[in-house]
């Protein structure tokens, strides 16, 4: 949705425009397309995806991750505040983010409550 709502923002822009804005290293390679990158310039890489085959740390990974993105949400609703057609799916983000984060802490404590359930085992004699 981010990238959409870039490629909205952008697909008009003129070379000058584009120029002032210092893009123009973005737009050579890019052009008005969205690519994923950290605002930094860093590109999308898989290195981002922390899976450990653990359900406990593969949980704690996913709440770290939404927490992440409700900040980097937060910090781009800073940024346009005067745009309100930008920031209201920038809202509606960030609220989904929260959500998820509980979703994911709910799923977190059924499964830590799950390994401290006592454990019965039975056993039928054999004759």
């Amino acid at each position: 949705m981010v990238g959409t709502i870039v490629h909205q923002l952008t697909k008009n822009t003129t070379i000058e425009q584009i120029q002032e804005a210092g893009l123009d290293a973005y737009y050579t390679d890019h052009g008005v397309d969205v690519y994923p990158q950290a605002a930094a310039g860093f590109p999308f890489t898989a290195s981002v995806l922390a899976c450990k085959g653990d359900q406990i740390a593969n949980l704690q990974e996913d709440l770290a991750a939404e927490q992440k993105a409700r900040a980097t949400y937060e910090k781009l609703i800073d940024l346009c505040r005067d745009n309100p057609d930008v920031l209201d799916p920038l809202r509606y983000l960030r609220e989904r983010e929260v959500v998820h984060f509980q979703r994911f802490g709910e799923a977190l404590r059924k499964v830590q409550d799950k390994l401290t359930e006592k454990k019965y085992y039975m056993n039928e004699k054999c004759n």
